[in-house]
């Protein structure tokens, strides 16, 4: 989210607070523990490319990633609770239309999500994006390269076109601690990647030029906010109703591989 996006957030949340401490008279160490929490959700949010006041996308991928980093669903419904009286404060005020939090249910609903995905659910999600759309072909190519690798999201999105050497099957990418990495690529995704260079992305640039291998129609790299909406559409489409995100996928990489016979110690590397 860029900066000019960030500053109207702030602002309500600071106005939120001053509806705390003077028309609701909450204690000093409650208004402190709210903008902790919404100090945390407001820092997520510069990674966020959107404008305004976030929507549910980013509330979801924001719990989803407080979830991903082991806090235990108290915590979670607390940060949700935080975010639910913002955004009613939000609404209310006639500052938003809509209450995003509304719609998302409660942590403890969260325990229930498998971890992975089973083989059969794999193949209806690579299957589900719609091959007669340039974007769709686009999205084929990403999932299949997304669980081919085990890419984290961010990884996925900043792939150049120079990283990947189809001939060799290998994919050069920059993870955390800007460490690079020489990550094999399967035929099938090789094959999808292919596909999507020769019929769909010209068609998406419309004669616009970009470094990045999955491209908008602006020339840009595809954002992780913008991916994880997708990859939610193609989930239910397949059927898959939970909250599906990237690190299921990525998970789902792991944990196969280690049932068709491969070291622990090489996946954890991955």
């Amino acid at each position: 989210m860029p900066p000019n996006a960030v500053e109207p957030l702030a602002r309500e949340i600071e106005g939120f607070l001053d509806y705390c401490r003077i028309e609701k008279g909450l204690a000093s160490n409650s208004l402190e523990a709210y903008r902790r929490d919404l100090e945390k959700f407001s820092v997520f949010c510069l990674s966020e490319p959107a404008e305004g006041i976030p929507g549910i996308e980013t509330v979801r991928l924001y719990l989803d990633s407080l979830y991903r980093a082991g806090l235990g669903g108290r915590s979670i419904a607390r940060h949700l609770s935080t975010l639910r009286g913002l955004y009613g404060y939000l609404v209310r005020e006639e500052r938003a239309t809509s209450d995003p939090t509304e719609n998302i249910g409660a942590p403890k609903q969260w325990e229930t999500i498998p971890k992975y995905l089973n083989r059969g659910q794999i193949e209806r999600l690579l299957t589900s994006p719609d091959p007669s759309r340039p974007t769709g072909i686009r999205d084929r190519a990403m999932l299949q390269l997304l669980y081919a690798t085990g890419l984290r999201v961010s990884e996925l999105c900043a792939v150049e076109q120079g990283d990947l050497n189809g001939e060799l099957g290998i994919l050069r990418t920059t993870g955390k601690g800007n460490r690079q990495r020489i990550v094999p690529v399967g035929s099938h995704a090789l094959a999808a990647i292919e596909t999507y260079k020769t019929s769909a992305r010209s068609a998406i640039l419309k004669g616009r030029t970009s470094p990045y291998l999955f491209v908008t129609a602006r020339g840009g790299k595809l954002t992780r906010l913008a991916f994880w909406k997708n990859l939610a559409g193609h989930g239910r489409k397949a059927g898959i109703f939970h909250n599906l995100t990237p690190h299921v996928l990525r998970h789902s990489f792991a944990t196969h591989l280690l049932e068709g016979g491969a070291d622990l110690r090489s996946v954890q590397t991955m």
